[in-house]
């Protein structure tokens, strides 16, 4: 069956939050604007500092201070690129902190698309206030399904 945008944006999110590096969360985030890709991004160390996957989680106050969520690392990839996230929707594995609530809202995201459940943060109340659009959606099915058989019958 064929995905949705929703459920084919989310899946691109599921995938990028296989390169998570800390292994107390991974996420993954995946900035769309007219249904294009514009910037990934998930929980990793910052470019040239050690992976918590190696060298260990730098927690304080119950937060790894080595890693950058998904979301930041989505944002500053578009930043870098220079993709201008305005009027875009964030497809996000995790729903949002509140750090990354603010990132989101400051950089111009319109919506954010997410499966999973609601934090006890202020991220629903500032995105409330600032307008964005929160959609929960069903988990999509995590199996690619690539029919091989059929290309190489269309081929022949």
């Amino acid at each position: 069956m064929r995905p949705d945008w929703d459920q084919y944006f989310m899946k691109l999110a599921m995938l990028a939050s296989e390169r998570a590096t800390c292994p107390r969360m991974h996420c993954g985030c995946v900035l769309v604007k007219g249904k294009n890709v514009i910037a990934t991004g998930y929980n990793g160390s910052i470019p040239g500092d050690d992976h918590c996957e190696d060298v260990g989680c730098l927690v304080v106050d119950n937060h790894c201070m080595r890693t950058n969520h998904a979301e930041m690392n989505a944002l500053m990839q578009a930043a870098r690129n220079g993709n201008s996230v305005d009027g875009s929707t964030a497809y996000v594995t995790t729903m949002p902190c509140t750090t990354c609530s603010k990132a989101l809202i400051a950089a111009g995201v319109k919506r954010v698309v997410t499966f999973s459940d609601f934090h006890d943060t202020l991220a629903t109340q500032f995105f409330a206030k600032a307008g964005v659009a929160i959609d929960k959606i069903v988990k999509p099915d995590q199996e690619i399904h690539f029919d091989m058989d059929r290309y190489t019958s269309i081929k022949k």
